[in-house]
């Protein structure tokens, strides 16, 4: 019989070949007040992540553990990489995503939209064909606590893709605070979380899944839903496995939308990326503290494999 440790749940079998019952739940920094968007360099071994509130980007790696890589970040939320290795990010203080150059300077993407500011960009990934995705909601206007607080000046909350020749489209328009988003491994598919219970609890806590036709999404309905909290931040595998963020851990979900299993985390829970040397340790943000944990998979990202870089 086999005996699990308390931060792991088995709902389904399938979820033994994802997590070994011997893999522990490491803390490896603490003392923030929240975080948030992690994202591996893989050749540069180091995960970069964001304290909203402190509006600082950290530097975590094995061998030098934990440092400032920047020290204003203009309450930086959601991060990745794009295909050329650069990081990107979602600004709450200046309502934009900007891209970081190899150069250390730094390039607005977007910051508007149809002549009016964005809400306060989110979360964002980037597809094979260097299209940028980004999340809208209004989290970051809502107080001064992660942003400044302002009225909304678009009439929704989007979802946006910014095409490699920067033209900006909303392609979702219809969720009270879009969040997370990641997609399928072949890019077939785009998950998109709905985190708008956190301020009206008749929101639904689910994920969505939309088919991805160019620059277009085909709403193909609820993925899953979360039983604990809320969607926040969420990454897929490569074996079609959807890892989201919940209030009282991560909820790993099958391709077909069953809950395989959870790692149980001792504080809320907003985000996640895969990487580590051997691109097989799962990162976890909470409320004051970065987790990681064994797993035996590797991200869909290609930068999340060892070392490789794109």
């Amino acid at each position: 019989m086999i005996t699990f440790p308390p931060h792991l749940q088995v709902h389904d079998p399938r979820f033994l070949e994802l997590v070994h019952p011997m893999a522990k739940l490491e803390k490896i920094a603490e003392g923030f007040t929240w975080t948030e968007g992690p994202v591996w360099f893989g050749d540069r071994d180091c995960l970069l992540f964001s304290d909203i509130p402190s509006r600082r980007i950290l530097r975590w790696s094995e061998s030098e553990g934990l440092s400032t890589y920047r020290a204003e970040s203009g309450f930086n939320n959601g991060n990745t990489r794009d295909r050329q290795g650069r990081l990107l990010g979602c600004r709450h203080g200046a309502r934009d995503v900007v891209r970081t150059e190899h150069d250390g300077r730094l390039t607005v993407l977007a910051d508007h939209f149809e002549g009016r500011r964005l809400n306060s960009p989110n979360d964002v990934v980037v597809s094979s064909d260097g299209a940028v995705w980004f999340t809208d909601p209004t989290y970051g206007i809502l107080s001064n606590f992660e942003g400044y607080r302002a009225d909304p000046e678009q009439a929704a909350h989007n979802v946006y893709r910014l095409s490699p020749a920067g033209d900006l489209t909303a392609v979702v328009s219809d969720f009270n605070q879009p969040n997370g988003l990641c997609f399928s491994p072949d890019e077939s598919l785009l998950y998109i979380a709905e985190s708008g219970s956190s301020h009206d609890d008749t929101v639904p806590s689910h994920i969505r899944v939309f088919g991805v036709d160019g620059g277009r999404l085909v709403d193909r309905g609820v993925f899953a839903a979360i039983d604990k909290g809320l969607p926040d931040g969420m990454r897929c595998d490569v074996l079609g496995n959807l890892w989201s963020s919940a209030a009282d851990g991560v909820h790993c979900f099958a391709p077909d939308g069953t809950l395989l299993g959870k790692i149980l985390v001792p504080e809320v829970v907003s985000n996640l990326c895969f990487g580590g040397s051997d691109g097989q340790r799962l990162f976890i943000t909470s409320t004051t503290s970065v987790h990681r944990i064994f797993v035996d998979t590797m991200g869909a990202e290609p930068w999340t494999r060892g070392h490789q870089c794109p």
